[in-house]
């Protein structure tokens, strides 16, 4: 007799779930790269002149490759890239039945813009006072970039603790990733640095100009393409894996001191 066989779908890696496991990998591999060869820099007591030793060239030639398609590729409608980022295009607007699009309140993004400027004040008030470096400012955007990926993947602040949105889908500020990661460069006036930061902002004026025109496209309830239903992603699933696991080791250490205090 054979085993009956299970009709409940499996899970899989989607494809643009997949690509942004990649991004985590090769985005983590050039700042782990980076950090090696400044701190080979710098034990061999080599001096870090206005723009970059001759040691970083070809790594920071790699790094503006890498983030320059990453940009180009974000202009243009993409099946790699996640729906959240998507939601400016024609292609990925499905009207509903709505007409009057509900945006999330300002006061979320304009927290999230002011806490950004004023961390990145501070790096600048840092670097211009000498107690940090070219070196390291390229490491922090290096390191925002690995973070970008944390926070699509597993956790994220802005999400949590300042949008207060459902998911990166309906998120307000996806298309700031590139001018939040590249915000450091702008203290580094070479034409790398200043090249991917001028792309970035390029993003970011195309995403908010659109949020501006056609309001509908990123409202989910004028936008069906935006809701929980129609997501074949499914990114947040990740989150909310961690999210569970931390409550219950959170109820686990409760439960655990209470146990300890009655002994």
């Amino acid at each position: 007799m054979e085993p009956i066989k299970s009709h409940k779908p499996k899970r899989r890696v989607t494809l643009v779930c997949g690509f942004h496991y990649v991004k985590l990998v090769y985005r983590s591999r050039l700042l782990f790269a980076a950090v090696f060869l400044y701190v080979i820099t710098r034990v061999k007591g080599m001096t870090l002149p206005t723009y970059f030793p001759t040691l970083l060239q070809w790594g920071l030639i790699l790094i503006w490759l890498v983030y320059a398609a990453e940009m180009i590729c974000r202009f243009f409608p993409s099946r790699l890239e996640s729906p959240g980022c998507q939601k400016q295009f024609k292609r990925n607007y499905h009207p509903t039945e709505e007409t009057q699009p509900i945006l999330p309140a300002r006061k979320g993004t304009v927290t999230v813009a002011l806490v950004w400027l004023a961390l990145n004040a501070v790096i600048g008030v840092l670097y211009f006072t000498h107690i940090i470096d070219v070196g390291i400012l390229l490491l922090i955007s290096l390191f925002y970039g690995v973070c970008d990926m944390i926070c699509i993947l597993f956790f994220c602040p802005f999400q949590m603790w300042f949008m207060k949105n459902r998911c990166c889908t309906v998120c307000r500020i996806y298309n700031w990733d590139f001018t939040m990661m590249f915000t450091p460069l702008l203290f580094i006036p070479h034409a790398y640095t200043w090249s991917l930061l001028a792309m970035s902002l390029g993003i970011l004026l195309r995403w908010e100009l659109t949020l501006w025109l056609r309001p509908e496209r990123f409202a989910e309830n004028t936008n069906a393409c935006l809701s929980c239903k129609n997501c074949d992603e499914k990114l947040c699933l990740h989150k909310r894996h961690i999210l569970r696991l931390a409550k219950q080791i959170k109820e686990t250490v409760k439960d655990t001191v209470k146990e300890k205090i009655k002994k």
